[in-house]
């Protein structure tokens, strides 16, 4: 099926026990887990013939220093996705700009590449309560960043929808939102997460239609863990575990059937094709 706008895969590289807002109980453990899943997702790809865009934890490249060269070898994007994992509400403008500066430092160390693209742990970039985080961004040279997504409680559910131009002091960047479905009592999370399993095969593809038919990308988002159902969890309460990792089942069926219905690009050669906006 052609599409006129290729849509696009983003993945979160971090562990099991990366959840924000609790202690690091897996810091330190033999159990870490993201190595062997992120590579059953970069096997999936290979399968597929599909780039994506990895937004790379600090953390994780440090513990893991083969994992980022290994993503670049195969022809996929590399982002920042942070260092601690922490909400940016809770880092506050000096730490959060330290975090930047030690996750591309070590991400050009590992892979001589630096990243022009970021996505903070949990959406928690806010216009109104990080606004800073925006000029800090254009401050240091980011192209583009995907952390704005248009959902009750952890978002703007007002916010848009579609790709925009984000205008500071410092510079102006693109905002890439993830894939939402709007329905009457609210979006969707079907881009991503719990709800890209939880939600119907069709309703996720009938709206990575209507985007490209609107001319705007699908951006989907997902953690390796998402396909490692049967890895650990921490003990966080039924409503917060479902939340966070889902049903126990892998995200591999659908996302290899999507990727056989749709074109896809990664968020660098996206945003490089498109003119500022206006």
């Amino acid at each position: 099926m052609p599409q006129s706008v290729p849509a696009v895969i983003t993945v979160d590289v971090e562990d099991w026990y990366h959840v924000c807002g609790t202690d690091k109980v897996g810091a330190g453990r033999a159990d870490r887990r993201v190595e062997h899943a992120t590579a059953l997702l970069l096997e999936l790809f290979n399968r597929c013939g599909v780039s994506a865009t990895f937004f790379m934890l600090g953390e994780v490249m440090e513990q893991h220093p083969g994992l980022a060269p290994l993503i670049v070898q195969q022809g996929h994007e590399l982002a920042s996705h942070g260092w601690s994992h922490q909400l940016v509400t809770e880092l506050g403008p000096q730490r959060f700009q330290e975090e930047l500066e030690q996750t591309a430092a070590l991400m050009q160390a590992q892979t001589g590449v630096r990243p022009y693209g970021f996505r903070a742990p949990r959406w928690s970039l806010c216009r109104l309560l990080t606004p800073w985080a925006f000029d800090q961004l254009a401050a240091l040279g980011y192209r583009y960043d995907s952390s704005l997504t248009p959902l009750a409680m952890i978002g703007d559910p007002t916010g848009p929808r579609e790709p925009h131009w984000i205008v500071t002091d410092a510079g102006s960047m693109w905002e890439l939102p993830p894939l939402v479905t709007p329905t009457w009592f609210g979006n969707l999370p079907t881009g991503g997460g719990w709800g890209f399993r939880f939600f119907p095969y069709w309703l996720i593809r009938r709206t990575m239609q209507q985007y490209a038919a609107a001319g705007r990308p699908a951006v989907l988002f997902i953690h390796p863990r998402e396909l490692d159902p049967q890895g650990p969890r921490l003990p966080l309460g039924m409503l917060r575990t479902f939340i966070t990792y889902g049903t126990r089942s892998s995200s591999a069926d659908r996302l290899s059937r999507l990727m056989q219905c749709f074109n896809f690009t990664t968020m660098g050669a996206l945003t490089a094709s498109w003119q500022p906006a206006s």
